[in-house]
């Protein structure tokens, strides 16, 4: 049974709809493997149970969708409008063995059930399997959504199709056109005082809304959008994450401003502590605490771990911004500005030396480990100076394969974060092999954190980001974006005046974004990092279930809303 899950939270409701709570859906992780059933009552109440459902959304002529809203009789989300139908694929012959076909079937069942469509009917209908997404939304203290829905389309005739809606499921069905069901989802016109369900807004916005009246492509990845509210809208990670990583971050900084102060020398002490002061939530310091506390035994040498990461980090920092003359970093002028070019350099030597020098001293890490953890993180510093020098080679050229781009990421950012991970799950004890499936989860975890990085700083703003907005597509840098964007031809006159062009006003920056966004550009790219995050989630499906992995988890979702 669900943690907080009640025996008696369905008396004074409908029977109907009580006696369908017993009903069996199907368990999955978060890549939708089966992993068992569970009566939809114990998935819904509490905390909830991660499992199986659908969205099925039909349309006339690409043009028109039938939308229903749920009856007053429903137990969960009840007077919701939402798509077509939407329900659960059951543990049943038919339904519980391929996933695809078992939420067509599934769909049939329903379709009929709510909405009266003939079996006949149904069976003549060519249903499109087009994607899945994970998501979870909490409707009262009670009854909560935790689920992986496959979104099914299929185009229909309205006027031969029969619907005859089953009152006890829907109070109100009705077909819109495209421009309605926008407003719908926007809660504009009509729609404003009405609600609508989030996993609706979400599976539009992710699949539709930029295709209609074609159809995307099927898509094969999980789309994972964590926790959402009742505006489909990111949910800040749980309190659990945000105290671990607070706990956590006392621990470390207090282990980074006592290294840092081994320089006596006033000026560059102050260039090297700059960036510090500028707050942040410390991932990387934090991040092989948290992996050692999920795979084995965590202990004071992850702290002494995670301050020479980060010192580190922010010695790439330092250099990072005079290279590229950025004056802002996380809302503080860029150490070059602060102070100047040559103390900057000399900061960013001596942060390196500290953070070595901090790992040979501590007596929380054993000897037979010290070598490992070296090796570590002086390859990590070497791909880093790699991928940067790539980057800086970028400028020169005219063109840049995806590939390419991949990889020089994969050295300046993402190495990072495998780095910390597998460092930090071989000095909690872990076995080889979850040292490289953490490694390998930190990899993926570093690629969303960049692909989104690049994604805000095109549709972020500057006092969020804490540098300028746009500044990618000004100085002309060769992201996924652009990449893409320069594969797409000359029919983007506002992108390729402001590409590398030094400088350009806001409105001309403004209408740039906008055709990155018409040119699928932007989407693009936030395909790749849906990508790379659900790969994340496969390596921590390898993981027993507990609290600190569940802190993984939750640290996963995050990158979607951005950890600096």
């Amino acid at each position: 049974m669900a943690a907080g899950s009640d025996p008696n939270a369905l008396q004074g409701h409908d029977d109907s709809q009580a006696d369908m709570m017993q009903e069996q859906c199907i368990l999955v992780d978060s890549s939708d493997n089966r992993i068992g059933s569970e009566t939809k009552l114990n998935c819904h109440q509490g905390d909830g149970i991660l499992h199986r459902a659908f969205s099925v959304l039909l349309f006339h002529g690409g043009y028109e969708l039938l939308v229903q809203k749920r009856s007053d009789d429903k137990i969960t989300f009840p007077s919701v409008w939402a798509n077509t139908c939407c329900s659960h694929p059951l543990d049943i012959p038919g339904e519980n063995e391929d996933a695809v076909s078992g939420v067509i079937n599934a769909a049939k069942r329903k379709l009929h059930q709510e909405l009266g469509i003939p079996l006949q009917q149904l069976e003549q209908i060519d249903f499109q399997h087009i994607g899945r997404f994970q998501y979870e939304c909490r409707w009262d203290s009670i009854w909560v959504e935790n689920e992986v829905d496959h979104v099914i389309v299929a185009y229909v005739n309205k006027e031969e199709i029969q619907i005859d809606p089953n009152p006890n499921e829907i109070s109100e069905a009705r077909w819109l056109n495209v421009g309605e069901v926008w407003d719908m989802i926007s809660g504009k016109g009509i729609w404003k005082d009405e609600l609508v369900a989030p996993w609706f807004k979400l599976l539009y916005n992710e699949f539709l809304v930029e295709f209609l009246p074609e159809l995307p492509l099927p898509r094969d990845d999980v789309v994972h959008f964590g926790e959402v509210d009742m505006d489909g809208n990111s949910v800040v990670p749980g309190q659990n994450l945000m105290d671990t990583i607070a706990l956590h971050r006392e621990h470390v900084e207090e282990v980074i401003m006592s290294s840092l102060d081994k320089m006596k020398q006033e000026r560059l002490h102050g260039a090297m502590t700059h960036l510090f002061s500028g707050g942040g939530k410390r991932l990387r310091a934090t991040l092989p605490r948290l992996v050692g506390e999920a795979v084995g035994e965590a202990h004071a040498g992850h702290y002494t771990l995670g301050a020479s990461i980060e010192i580190i980090h922010n010695f790439t920092l330092v250099h990072d911004d005079l290279m590229d003359q950025d004056p802002i970093r996380r809302g503080l002028d860029a150490v070059h500005v602060a102070y100047d070019d040559s103390t900057a350099i000399n900061a960013g030597d001596a942060m390196l030396a500290v953070a070595f020098e901090i790992l040979a001293e501590s007596t929380n890490i054993d000897s037979d480990k010290l070598a490992f953890l070296v090796r570590s993180i002086g390859e990590m510093v070497r791909n880093v100076a790699d991928g940067q020098q790539e980057d800086i080679s970028f400028e020169s050229r005219d063109k840049v394969s995806e590939e390419e781009y991949i990889a020089m990421i994969t050295g300046k950012t993402s190495v990072m974060f495998e780095t910390c991970a597998g460092t930090g799950a071989m000095l909690a004890g872990a076995s080889e092999d979850v040292v490289r499936n953490m490694e390998s989860w930190g990899l993926n975890l570093g690629l969303c954190f960049q692909l989104m990085d690049d994604l805000i700083d095109i549709t972020g703003d500057t006092k969020t980001l804490g540098k300028p907005a746009g500044s990618d597509i000004v100085q002309g840098k060769k992201t996924l974006i652009a990449i893409h964007a320069l594969q797409c031809g000359d029919d983007m006159p506002y992108f390729h005046r402001a590409y590398g062009s030094g400088e350009c006003s806001d409105e001309e920056l403004l209408n740039a974004v906008q055709e990155l966004h018409e040119s699928g550009s932007i989407r693009y790219a936030k395909d790749r990092a849906m990508h790379h995050h659900s790969l994340a989630h496969q390596c921590l499906d390898k993981l027993p279930d507990s609290p600190a992995v569940s802190v993984l988890r939750e640290l996963t979702d995050f990158q979607l809303i951005r950890i600096n």
